[in-house]
């Protein structure tokens, strides 16, 4: 039987939500206590515990959830912004913490939690669940395995529907959310970091909002976040990558589409068709000997999320850490070097220039 883990949630949005519904069906996890100050975020959380619900107990703040006593492991999913905040009490309570992205929305505030979370004694987790997609996992292990040779470039291509709506509308401007760079990109970031195995060393984005909440306005202010960009991406061991973003492409038959060319092949993958390409170097002219093949998703993950099964691949992995039973894989550090790339990539767009990681102390 697998040992029991209480978890508490800060943040009962619909990333929260997304949660529970993948607690729920991992072994030996129980929810124990739920935090929001919106008592409609309260109510979804409810919603999805269901016959549960009566034996959570609700706070209205993550001091009080900390002090509680009630939690092995905290989720935070409350907004970009409040990350900190939220943040705070937790690091002075004995308990695991998995941080949703990003993992703030300035370095300053990063480079806090990096530090507070390299000393705490339990483990801490940045969710990055786009590593944990099956499709992009086994891409990721073909990669790193040699199947393509020595990497030599890498792309990302992420072409999908606009920011939802949040609670206050908080995802609308960019002194909430770092920027789309940052609240929206960090998973490329991150998975480029994984992927190339190595830093960043210079960015350079061009990028806009050019379709999307140009008639929307909020207490009178005109929303600021880019819904459409190129990046590139230089690396310290010569690996050049590039990332593709349109938010407003909804219609695209795949979400996301991922390519490492190397010396000796290609591969992509496509998601959510679950497809991998293999396609090896055959000289001009030579035949072409490409090889396809879907991967498998669990049915019960991909209902319990909109993130091809990736949210629930990640909470066995998180669980396993919080019972000592497995190493955590995503680090605060690992969520700081993703907002450092994505805020080099917001200066760049705003700029016009090509940002060197080094002015931000990297």
């Amino acid at each position: 039987m697998v040992e029991q883990v209480r978890y508490g949630l800060v943040g009962t949005g619909m990333m929260g939500v997304e949660h529970l519904q993948n607690l729920a069906i991992t072994p030996g996890a129980v929810v124990t206590a739920i935090a929001d100050p919106v008592e409609t975020s309260l109510g979804w959380a409810r919603d999805a515990l269901g016959d549960k619900a009566d034996g959570v107990r609700t706070f209205a703040d993550s001091a009080g959830l900390a002090a509680s006593g009630l939690v092995d492991a905290v989720i935070v999913a409350s907004p970009n912004y409040t990350h900190r905040a939220v943040l705070e009490p937790l690091f002075d309570a004995p308990v695991a913490i998995l941080c949703e992205k990003p993992l703030a929305t300035t370095l300053d505030d990063a480079r806090w939690v990096a530090q507070r979370a390299s000393a705490h004694a339990r483990p801490f987790w940045t969710a990055m669940e786009y590593r944990y997609m099956p499709p992009a996992a086994e891409f990721i292990a073909r990669v790193h395995g040699g199947d393509i040779g020595r990497l030599r470039m890498l792309s990302i291509r992420e072409h999908r529907f606009p920011f939802l709506v949040k609670v206050g509308d908080w995802n609308r401007f960019s002194r909430n959310t770092g920027g789309t760079m940052v609240e929206k990109c960090c998973h490329f970031w991150d998975l480029m970091r994984l992927i190339v195995g190595a830093e960043a060393v210079r960015v350079y984005c061009s990028g806009a909002m050019d379709v999307n909440h140009l008639d929307e306005r909020y207490d009178g202010a005109r929303p600021d976040i880019i819904d459409n960009s190129y990046t590139t991406v230089d690396f310290a061991n010569g690996v050049r990558a590039m990332l593709d973003l349109s938010m407003f492409a909804d219609g695209a038959e795949n979400q996301e589409e991922i390519t490492a060319v190397g010396d000796t092949a290609r591969l992509d993958v496509l998601i959510p068709e679950g497809a991998l390409v293999f396609s090896p170097r055959v000289g001009f002219r030579g035949e072409k000997r490409v090889e396809r093949h879907v991967v498998d998703v669990d049915q019960a993950a991909l209902a319990a999320g909109s993130h091809h099964g990736s949210t629930f691949y990640q909470h066995q992995r998180f669980n396993a850490a919080v019972r000592g039973a497995g190493a955590v894989e995503v680090t605060a550090h690992d969520g700081l070097m993703a907002v450092a790339i994505g805020t080099a990539a917001e200066i760049s767009a705003r700029e016009k220039r090509v940002v060197e990681m080094a002015e931000l102390g990297f």
